[in-house]
């Protein structure tokens, strides 16, 4: 339980310094025969920063409980 604790404490830093991320995904415009025009369309991936806090808050309470259980 430590292991996952220590784990979630890592992803909810990383969670508050980055607050998303951004890819792009190629996507089929036209499709006539031997004709396929296709486009680049830019999507993004966000969450809120009061997220990266409660997971972070959540490792740190798993690790807390771990130390206690021995």
């Amino acid at each position: 339980m430590r292991i996952a604790g220590i784990i979630l404490a890592i992803v909810g830093i990383g969670m508050l310094i980055f607050n998303g991320f951004n890819y792009t995904q190629k996507e089929k415009v036209v499709d006539i025969g031997p004709v396929e025009i296709n486009a680049d369309k830019n999507k993004e991936v966000s969450w809120p920063t009061y997220a990266g806090a409660i997971v972070f808050i959540a490792g740190i309470g798993l690790v807390i409980m771990s130390r206690k259980q021995k």
